[in-house]
């Protein structure tokens, strides 16, 4: 039994992240209310950048600076580098949702997807 903490403890970050996504996926299948959905889109980002950022992480790694001669552990900067295309990306799409849904309060009087198709439907 201690074995299977020590490699749930070991292993946390991906459990995390895990639990996150399930938690955001859970809110946009769940909710009809669409900023709800795009709170559950941007937890669903969240646990993306920490699987991949806990990907990149080395324990009692250094930055990748070479120096001659010395033999170190090196981290990835990758993951770190996507991360922070992810994030951009991330806000740009939550600011095109938000404003999506703006333009679509202002012409059904609601922010409710049912609402609004049931009231396509009848039109």
């Amino acid at each position: 039994m201690t074995d299977i903490a020590l490699k749930l403890f070991d292993n946390m970050y991906y459990l995390v992240s895990m639990v996150l996504f399930i938690i955001g996926f859970h809110t946009m299948l769940t909710h009809s209310n669409l900023i709800k959905k795009v709170i559950g889109m941007n937890v669903m980002d969240t646990a993306v950048f920490l699987f991949f950022v806990s990907t990149g992480y080395v324990a009692g790694g250094v930055a990748p600076i070479i120096e001659p001669g010395v033999e170190q552990t090196y981290i990835n900067p990758l993951p770190t580098a996507l991360i922070l295309t992810g994030i951009v990306v991330a806000v740009s799409v939550t600011a095109f949702a938000l404003a999506l849904i703006v333009k679509l309060y202002h012409h059904y009087g609601t922010i409710d997807a049912e609402e609004i198709m049931r009231i396509r439907s009848t039109e």
